[in-house]
């Protein structure tokens, strides 16, 4: 069997493309201006460079480029979308409903958004397969909800939702409607139009991009709405100060001209057909091994959530160091492992979501990965029943 390591957790990031680096690297050496140095050239180089990303992202998602705020991360436009609007919502519309299985810095900012606001939080509830109950969060909906925050495609389980109708169930009650969409564009292309999003939130380092920057889009009707939570030089409209990283800033656009072109539906079949495989093996490993989530042919084409029943995840992934780099289902939080929110929601118990590893599949994997990993399971689990 091969020694080689194999990743398989590109959920929780993705390598950086080699042709997103060498788009970066001018900017990480030669041309080092401060983008908002306006009285020189190397500074008008500089924001040249930031205004071509701007429009190459704009052109991808299919909005305006004064509806786009770079930010630090995902992490950080979901908490600008969430904290700022309740930072200035008004006495009538106090509360913000977020679906039960967001990731945890959503979860986290509208819980701020209570202690500092006053907002009302509420958890939509989804069913077995992760899916928002749309008639259960029309129920929810009335006059005084100010935001519905739903993720496009869950990190953990992928499923990808059908934002456009949510957003119309959400602006037909004068709601907002925020996506995290950090995951989606390794699923499918965005059209911020079509899916109706008021505000969208984008990663870099989960589509081939550099860590450490992202991107909100923020309806352009709806700006003034929006408290910043950075303050100072009034860059980006004054809504996210602070000098811009011209480097990460080239790379989030590459990354993203890259994965929205039309060639890339080639490179999804791919990863699903690999992704496909890999759940056929691990089938056939053991009788207690089950699919957490929509069918695979209904989630994100590089996602598996599987469970051992009867196995801790975290054993059977230490059994498989250093050769598999996958995920539990759990989430951590301070490092306190806890089963994850996201199994839980959809209803599985608390054994159910320890047994959990997450497989992600993407663009350098390969065939004989899928073979490899599934082989290392396979011993791992026949190890672990030989010590029970």
């Amino acid at each position: 069997m091969s020694t080689k390591k194999i990743y398989m957790d590109y959920q929780a990031s993705t390598p950086l493309d080699p042709t997103v680096l060498g788009a970066m690297m001018p900017y990480l050496t030669t041309e080092f201006g401060n983008p908002h140095s306006s009285e020189h050239a190397i500074g008008w180089q500089a924001n040249n460079a930031v205004d071509l990303s701007l429009n190459k992202i704009a052109e991808c998602l299919h909005c305006d480029t004064d509806e786009l705020f770079f930010t630090s991360g995902a992490t950080e436009a979901n908490n600008l979308a969430i904290l700022g609007l309740a930072a200035r919502a008004p006495k009538n519309r106090r509360r913000v409903l977020v679906s039960a299985i967001e990731h945890k810095c959503v979860i986290a900012s509208a819980r701020a958004a209570a202690t500092k606001f006053g907002a009302v939080v509420q958890k939509i509830p989804v069913n077995s397969d992760g899916f928002v109950e749309l008639s259960v969060l029309e129920q929810m909906l009335s006059e005084d909800v100010l935001l519905v925050s739903v993720m496009a495609a869950n990190n953990e389980i992928g499923t990808i939702q059908d934002t456009a109708k949510i957003a119309s169930l959400c602006h037909k009650y004068g709601a907002l409607l925020h996506t995290d969409a950090a995951q989606l564009l390794t699923a499918e292309n965005i059209d911020i139009q079509l899916m109706g999003s008021d505000l969208m939130s984008l990663s870099g380092h989960k589509i081939y991009g550099p860590k450490g920057i992202g991107a909100l889009f923020i309806k352009r009707d709806i700006q003034g709405q929006i408290e910043p939570l950075i303050y100072g030089g009034g860059q980006q409209s004054g809504l996210r100060s602070g000098t811009l990283p011209v480097a990460l800033c080239v790379g989030l656009a590459h990354a993203i001209d890259l994965i929205s072109a039309k060639a890339i539906s080639v490179e999804r079949i791919r990863i699903r057909g690999l992704r496909d495989k890999l759940w056929s093996m691990l089938q056939t490993l053991s009788p207690m091994v089950a699919l957490n989530g929509p069918e695979v042919s209904e989630r994100h084409p590089g996602n598996l959530s599987v469970s051992f029943h009867g196995y801790d995840a975290h054993e059977l992934i230490g059994m498989m160091q250093p050769n598999l780099a996958v995920s539990t289902g759990s989430a951590c939080s301070s490092g306190i492992p806890e089963p994850s929110h996201v199994l839980r929601a959809i209803g599985l118990s608390g054994d159910q979501a320890e047994s959990t590893i997450r497989f992600g599949i993407g663009r350098f994997s390969s065939e004989e990965d899928v073979i490899a990993a599934a082989d290392l399971t396979r011993l791992a689990l026949h190890k672990l029943a030989c010590a029970a």
